[in-house]
């Protein structure tokens, strides 16, 4: 019988061959020709395989020793079947089909565990992990299944010793076969924890190998193992101690794994974590531990890792123990509570034990020793709301009870008191990562900012302190151009504001109107207006806020009601016919007494008339016009309101005019007389106006200063709406223009062959050029009209032209302004807004305006000043250009406001290409060092978004000409903050030749080894090899310039030996000469004379 067995498997293994050619051949048959029909007495093998691999599979888990004669088959007959069924394993096809796959899968375990075929089966399995992808969960079935059957795991070791064999250096090179061998390594943890458990120690190696790949694959089976291999409770106390030592062994090698160096790696760990919370797999003892290590990750250069700790955080908030509010005033009340209660249980001895305490909470979440009234209803809470950010959950302040509970035993009353510190640890952890949280929301990774704000959602769910203040500061992001950042604001925005009940909304949303800044409240603008059009703020919830406005509520403040009109006209920018129904209202309560005890509700109002509709606006006229005009020009010209409000409610007060009445620029000619009125006409500044040069003001006080400041603030900003109502004005001519264009075009279309002549005279115009000369006329008085403004149209000055030379005048007074500090602030701000209105008048000041903003001692001025030169630079580029150096210079400013301003502005400048990017770039390149932390953050994002530019050529090129080692080392530093790209990388290596002279500074050197290494981060295979010839190449060239130098002055310095030692030489020679010259005795006169008479 046993040969009769050997011949049926034969037989049915080489029909397997044959019916796979078969089906091959029969595919490619049809695909050949489509009209040959398949015979109809063909034979379908693919149905009959799984059933056949099944009887095969059945027959040898029989007791084949009655047939063979022997315990063991022959062994070439289970060489055949195990060689067809990993060739079967090869066809990802036939693996699709399950009965097929199960029966080659007993096949593979049978041979291998019953009939002792390891050592051949493990090659096989290998090489196939190593080949295919596809195999690795089926073949981990196969070993899982035949240790279940069996209980004998000696295929899964033997498998497990051969992958720890391996030299680690070989899965460098097989990318591939790593990742399948980790992926394998994985599923089988998953299905054989324990006994992977005990061979683990065979794995370990790895860990210090070079393939991230394996690395990632042991981290992710440590996690099955302590997920799934320690959750027994039987057994020896010995066998458990061991255990657990190999247990915490595994959790040190994670938190160890941490710090590994690829970032791949990293940002596994983290996701094991994760997954282990989920699963309630980590104790309560290492809880803080890890939410510290995620918390230090959130800073990780990666992003890849700082998603993952994002998301890790997210999941312990989400399955933490300690409860469903983790407000820290809370957790200190009650911990506080508890800590006398246990002093007195245990009056004689310690309050606590640290020793004790961690093998007391270091249990797992899921089966807490922690078990009273409290914590069972906290963890009953936390799974209903587990999955969902619910809001009447973060809105609400749980009260501390006073009783405490009477536990009765001192050991769990200490257990109780440690988890609420570490419940407390946990909170003060997540709180403290509120700033980092904050600088990521300012990312340039979408992913940062998307996660971020999920994180803070979760925080603001779980009242984590700090959250609320930290959503707030994501409303600016409503404005980011990806589309996806957008929508995550949005959502986070519809969750925490948008309630079902329109009350609760209105309320949300006039509270947060009141306590945002100016950037807040156009986001918030943005925002909502949004909404309004989609349909989220719907018509009941602007009703409810009519209702606030209107104290329709019981309990509404005047501030509440600000808040609501705010809210209001954020939304008629959208949609303007909100505010139709409510005009005598706005009118009433906005001007009205509530505006007394709300000073800025005027403001507010004031901002809702701009909003009107065309159609409220001519409402409004007819009914109130005359009244709402007196009103407004009360607010700018009286002085009801105080200092600090009326600049604000001024200008509203002024811009609305100009919306508003018909002819503006003569109610604004009123203001600007009756304020003239209130400085020049009284008793007090009769004697202001004589010479502006002298030094005698004693007699100006805080009240004539203050009507000054108010003067030239209505006059500039008069000046300056002046101007925004002549460009409206032009704007709208070329729009009726445009329409009655469009509107012949489309009647000669209907009638081309019956033009009328004015038609014909039309086209012939346009041919003419007639049409292209009505555009120019409009220039051309729009330009006039822009001119009179300061200058005047003749050689008489108007109102506002009148002002200026006098308030140049003042602003030169340097000793005026500076005694009266607020002088100078509101006169600068007026000499800035005349001169972006006038060219000439711009000119003949910029000379002050440089001064004042460098000299000037209050730093509200230098900033204001810097803000204004932006300005300036856009609308007088040629005018500005010959200062270009002094505007950089403000990036050297004390103040931290005005390097901000000026960060701001230069950047601006630069990236919408107003400003050329001149050899000062290195002063924005020193802002990246700013003792500032938001200046430095605004240097990197300011560099990051010009190395989308491809400025790297441009800056390659400032090398030439340029001889200073100094500027060498800023240029190249220059070059190592930008964002480099495949581009950038290559137009860097192509500019060698503008910069292989300052290869031998080693600053130099060390600044193109950082962007070399940042290149080959993302370098592809053949760049990457490309990179590093480059780098073989600058190296080489470095050492040689350097050794050039270094020989150079060695000869420097042997030439000057040279020289000293002939100097020294010819020295020694003269000093020889005159000691010689010394030693010889000159005779004595008296001789010579005796010696000269004897001759005679």
């Amino acid at each position: 019988m046993g040969g009769d067995l050997k011949h049926e498997v034969y037989l049915f293994a080489s029909l397997d061959k044959i019916g796979a050619r078969g089906s091959l051949l029969g595919m490619m048959m049809v695909v050949a020709s489509s009209r040959k029909k398949q015979s109809v007495n063909s034979w379908n093998w693919e149905p009959q395989r799984g059933r056949i691999m099944n009887l095969i599979s059945n027959s040898l888990e029989i007791n084949l020793s009655l047939l063979f004669g022997s315990s063991d088959p022959d062994e070439n007959y289970l060489s055949f079947i195990m060689k067809n069924a990993f060739s079967m394993f090869e066809n990802a096809l036939l693996l699709k089909d399950s009965d097929t796959k199960d029966a080659l899968c007993r096949i593979i375990g049978t041979c291998a565990t019953k009939y002792h075929y390891i050592a051949q089966s493990c090659a096989s399995i290998l090489h196939l992990i190593h080949k295919y992808d596809f195999v690795v969960t089926h073949l981990a079935d196969a070993v899982a299944g035949a240790e279940k059957k069996y209980a004998d795991g000696s295929m899964a070791v033997s498998l497990i010793r051969e992958i720890g064999r391996t030299n680690p250096k070989d899965y460098v090179k097989d990318t591939v076969g790593a990742e399948n061998i980790g992926r394998f390594l994985v599923e089988l943890a998953d299905r054989l924890p324990k006994l992977l458990s005990t061979n683990i120690g065979l794995l370990v190696p790895h860990f210090g190998g070079e393939s991230y790949k394996i690395r990632n694959a042991l981290v992710g089976v440590l996690g099955k193992l302590i997920a799934k291999a320690f959750n027994d409770v039987e057994g020896e106390v010995s066998s458990k101690s061991t255990r657990l030592r190999t247990k915490q062994a595994m959790l040190e090698i994670l938190l160890e794994r941490c710090r590994d160096v690829s970032a791949y790696t990293r940002s596994r760990v983290l996701q094991v974590w994760a997954e282990l919370c989920e699963e309630h797999s980590l104790s309560i003892g290492l809880w803080n531990e890890v939410a510290a290590v995620a918390s230090g990750r959130l800073e990780d250069k990666s992003a890849i890792v700082r998603k993952s700790a994002l998301n890790l955080l997210i999941m312990m908030l989400q399955h933490n123990p300690f409860g469903p509010q983790l407000r820290a005033a809370s957790f200190e009340a009650t911990l506080e509570q508890y800590k006398k209660k246990l002093n007195e249980l245990t009056p004689n001895c310690p309050s606590q034990n640290p020793d004790g305490l961690q093998s007391d909470i270091d249990v797992s979440c899921g089966d807490s020793g922690v078990e009273n009234e409290e914590s069972e209803g906290d963890s009953k809470d936390q799974d209903s709301m587990a999955d969902s950010c619910l809001p009447h959950v973060a809105d609400g302040m749980p009260q501390v009870d006073n009783s405490v509970p009477d536990f009765g035993n001192v050991e769990q009353t200490r257990t109780l008191v440690a988890s609420l510190e570490a419940g407390l640890r946990f909170s003060r952890c997540i709180s403290d990562t509120m700033p980092t949280l904050v600088q990521l929301m300012a990312s340039s990774s979408s992913s940062d900012v998307e996660n971020t704000i999920l994180l803070l959602m979760r925080c603001r769910q779980f009242q984590i302190d700090g959250s609320e203040a930290c959503l707030r500061k994501m409303l600016p992001l409503v404005f980011s151009q990806d589309k996806s950042i957008y929508e995550a604001v949005e959502n986070a925005f519809i969750t925490i504001y948008i309630r079902k009940n329109p009350v609760e909304t209105a309320k949300n949303l006039l509270n947060l109107a009141i306590d945002s800044n100016i950037g807040d409240l156009a986001a918030l603008e943005f925002i909502l207006g949004a909404l309004v059009s989609k349909g989220d703020i719907t018509a009941t919830m602007l009703s409810a806020l009519w209702d606030f406005f209107c104290f329709n509520i019981s309990g509404t403040t005047a501030e509440q009601s600000r808040g609501a009109l705010s809210v209001l006209s954020m939304a008629a920018k959208s949609s303007p016919t909100v505010l139709s129904s409510h005009l005598q209202d706005i009118v009433d309560i906005g001007f009205g007494r509530w505006a007394k005890v709300e000073p800025l509700l005027a403001r507010t109002a004031c901002l809702a008339l701009q909003r009107l509709s065309e159609e409220d606006k001519k409402k409004l006229l007819s009914t109130n016009g005359n009244r709402v005009f007196g009103i407004l020009e009360g607010l700018v010209s009286g002085f009801s309101l105080p200092e600090n409000i009326w600049y604000a409610a001024a200008d509203r007060a002024i811009a609305a005019l100009y919306t508003i009445h018909p002819t503006p620029e003569t109610i604004a000619a009123d203001l600007v007389k009756k304020s003239l009125k209130s400085v020049f006409d009284s008793s007090e500044g009769s004697e202001v106006q004589p010479d502006m040069d002298s030094d005698r003001y004693h007699v100006l006080t805080s009240v004539q200063v203050a009507k000054l400041s108010r003067y030239l603030f209505v006059v500039s900003h008069v000046a300056m709406n002046q101007l925004v109502y002549i460009e409206s004005c032009v704007r709208k001519i070329q729009k009726a223009k445009a329409k009655k264009d469009k509107m012949v075009a489309e009647d000669r279309k209907l009638d081309e062959n019956k033009a009328s002549d004015a038609q014909k005279d039309d086209s012939i115009n346009s041919e003419l050029g007639l049409a292209a000369s009505e555009d120019a006329m409009l220039d051309s008085l729009a330009e006039r009209a822009e001119k009179e403004i300061v200058s005047g149209g003749g050689t008489e000055k108007n109102l506002i032209g009148n002002c200026a030379p006098f308030l140049s005048k003042l602003c030169r007074n340097f000793g005026l302004m500076q005694k009266y500090p607020e002088l100078q602030a509101s006169g600068m701000l007026a000499l800035c807004r005349l001169m972006i209105i006038d060219a000439e008048f711009c000119e003949s000041n910029l000379q002050l305006l440089f001064t004042v903003v460098e000299n000037a001692p209050s730093e509200t001025v230098r900033s204001n000043c810097t803000i204004a030169l932006g300005d300036l630079a856009v609308r007088f580029p040629n005018l500005l250009e010959p200062w270009t150096e002094n505007m950089y210079a403000r990036l050297r400013d004390q103040s931290v406001s005005v390097r901000k301003n000026a960060v701001l502005v230069l950047s601006h400048l630069i990236l919408n290409d107003m400003m050329k990017v001149k050899g000062y770039i290195n002063e924005m390149a020193m802002r990246l060092e700013d003792e500032d932390e938001r200046i430095s953050n605004l240097g990197r994002l300011f560099f990051h978004e010009l190395s989308k530019k491809v400025l790297v050529e441009k800056l390659c090129n400032r090398f030439t000409g340029v001889s200073d080692i100094r500027q060498w080392e800023y240029i190249s530093y220059c070059l190592s903050q930008l964002a480099f790209t495949e581009k950038s990388m290559r137009k860097l290596m192509e500019s060698f030749k503008a910069y292989e002279h300052v290869l031998s500074e080693d600053t130099v050197m060390e600044n193109f080894r950082y962007i070399i290494n940042k290149g080959k981060k993302f370098a592809k295979p053949e760049l990457k090899s490309t990179i590093e010839e480059f780098e073989e190449k600058i190296i080489k060239f470095h050492n040689e310039k350097k050794e050039l130098v270094l020989t150079e002055k060695n000869a420097q310095v042997h030439q000057q030996k040279v020289q000293f030692r002939d100097l020294y030489g010819a020295s020694k020679s003269r000093m020889k000469k005159s000691t010689t010259k010394s030693l010889k005795v000159e005779p004595d006169t008296s001789t010579r004379r005796n010696t000269r008479s004897k001759r005679r």
